[in-house]
């Protein structure tokens, strides 16, 4: 009852404070321009910018994760013997549980630097540097989801494939991942909502320029990383600018609440039930 009270009290003061600012910005300035200087003369409320740079740090982390992470969930559900799934199981959980700014550090301190040894032209801050921790940091969700999937699958299924002379591969790659394919698809919906949501690390690594461009080796700003920013105090309460906080905020919370409505679809419309 207490998170539910919780829920509805954000949503109510986001809701509120978010039409008060549509009051004064439209609702389609907002959603569809391409400029986002709030703080700055003369200003500009369009939220593309921030989208845009949510999106390409979410598509990077997507892309390190989602591959590495079924890899490591088939591997422990059909490869790994009991001792070093004893052993890799508890660090996947410990990888999950370090601090986001601890990876904000890393990617500052070690991965830009390795970067831009690599790739000169690559900004201080950069969308790629971002993506690439973010990506380590949601894979060990990814990972574990996966392997539960794996697992839940009978092994009267396995069992009949190797029965008919299919070898490991062939039963992991065409019986058992069809079988868990809901779990693995609902745990990428998960795992992409945590990469939206994530803040710290991205506003370390990423920096703090909200642009519209695709390239990942320019920084940008993504939206939790703008609510961090109004945060820090220096924006007077009951202003323009200080409201863009809870509209940023409201169009992030419709995006994870979207997502996590499709990871639902998803499980009830791919869902196998055995006996």
């Amino acid at each position: 009852m207490v998170s539910i009270a919780t829920t509805i009290a954000i949503i109510w003061v986001l809701a509120t404070e978010s039409f008060t600012f549509f009051k004064q910005v439209s609702i389609w300035e907002f959603l569809t321009g391409t400029k986002w200087t709030p703080l700055f003369k003369p200003q500009h409320f369009g939220v593309l910018p921030l989208v845009c740079g949510t999106m390409l740090i979410t598509v990077g982390a997507a892309l390190v994760a989602i591959p590495i992470g079924v890899g490591c969930g088939m591997y422990l559900s059909e490869y790994a013997t009991p001792r070093v799934r004893a052993a890799v199981k508890p660090i996947l959980e410990i990888l999950a549980g370090i601090p986001t700014v601890v990876y904000g550090y890393f990617a500052v301190a070690t991965v830009t630097p390795f970067l831009r040894l690599v790739l000169p032209q690559t900004e201080v801050f950069n969308a790629l540097s971002a993506s690439l921790v973010v990506g380590i940091m949601i894979l060990p969700m990814v990972a574990s989801l996966s392997d539960d999937a794996f697992r839940a699958v009978p092994n009267s299924l396995r069992n009949a494939g190797f029965a008919v002379g299919a070898t490991r591969s062939e039963v992991s790659a065409r019986i058992v991942f069809p079988a868990a394919l809901s779990g693995v698809l609902a745990s990428f919906v998960l795992a992409v909502s945590r990469a939206i949501g994530e803040t710290m690390a991205v506003t370390l690594a990423a920096g703090a320029s909200p642009k519209m461009t695709l390239n990942p080796l320019e920084s940008v700003q993504t939206m939790t990383a703008y609510i961090v920013q109004i945060s820090l105090g220096d924006t007077p309460q009951g202003t323009i600018e200080y409201q863009t906080l809870f509209a940023v905020g409201m169009l992030l919370f419709l995006i994870t609440l979207a997502l996590n409505i499709l990871s639902q679809r998803i499980l009830r419309r791919y869902r196998e039930v055995y006996e």
